[in-house]
């Protein structure tokens, strides 16, 4: 049984060459994670806290999140992250996950939704030989509706647009595992909080529509096992690649790469 995880399917979407350089070449990364990589990372692990304390029944404090997340932050930070938007500093987005977290906790307080999970493992079974792995952020049983929900936090500057909701490949997959555990007809909300902009979008899937998506999964997969080329893809999202250094569209050079298996042969780890 072979396992995908959803970021290795969205990396060869992106970039063939990138989904190279990290599965098949597994080339260790020269740049350090992007600062927008970072303030993701920390509000996700800040909002994680908040709602495995609420399951215990207990609600932190404002203040008690937000030293939390100034916690994390100082954990995982490091000194030459790429910083992409010019002019920006380490400060500014420091300071916007805070922002973020007190927009959130403000509306979502006094966090009576029912949460059941936080950072959830699913897995899906596309068809007895092909899995895809992910985590949710967060998932919902609506006890009003009935409804089960899976939420998803967006820190990112991108506006919110009712065509990403409706066509978003990820939490779409996350709906066909939560149907696998509860049933086949239980109706499945799939919900984006866009932090930067406070605002929240939701959207259906319905079962035939899930099934499509399964089948287009399928093909994806198929097409990375009968990739040849792994051609690089120039886009915008270079400046936030881990591997723009190394590669030949930006005039780098791969070669000269350390690779994972390097450093298992020689017995070496990275400090």
């Amino acid at each position: 049984m072979k396992v995908y995880s959803y970021s290795k399917l969205n990396d060869f979407g992106q970039c063939k060459l990138k989904y190279k350089f990290r599965y098949i070449d597994k080339i260790i990364p020269e740049i350090e994670t992007s600062i927008e990589s970072h303030l993701g990372n920390s509000v996700h692990k800040a909002l994680e806290w908040l709602y495995k304390e609420i399951q215990k029944n207990i609600v932190p404090s404002l203040d008690k999140l937000i030293i939390y997340y100034i916690k994390i932050w100082k954990e995982n930070y490091r000194p030459g992250m790429v910083i992409v938007k010019e002019g920006a500093t380490e400060k500014d987005y420091f300071e916007r996950g805070i922002q973020f977290l007190i927009n959130y906790y403000s509306a979502n307080k006094p966090f009576d939704d029912n949460t059941l999970e936080v950072e959830k493992k699913i897995t899906i079974n596309l068809d007895g030989k092909n899995k895809v792995q992910g985590f949710i952020d967060r998932l919902v049983h609506n006890l009003e509706t009935g409804e089960f929900e899976i939420h998803d936090y967006k820190t990112g500057n991108t506006q919110p647009k009712k065509d990403h909701a409706d066509k978003d490949r990820q939490l779409a997959l996350y709906a066909i595992a939560i149907k696998e555990r509860f049933g086949e007809n239980k109706e499945v909300v799939l919900v984006w909080h866009y932090l930067a902009h406070g605002k929240k979008l939701q959207a259906r899937r319905t079962n035939e529509q899930l099934e499509i998506l399964k089948r287009e999964t399928l093909e994806l997969i198929r097409q990375i096992e009968n990739e040849k080329e792994f051609s690089p893809n120039k886009s915008f999202l270079c400046n936030w690649c881990r591997y723009k250094n190394i590669c030949p569209a930006w005039g780098g050079d791969p070669s000269k790469a350390r690779r994972w298996t390097d450093l298992k042969k020689n017995n070496l780890k990275i400090i």
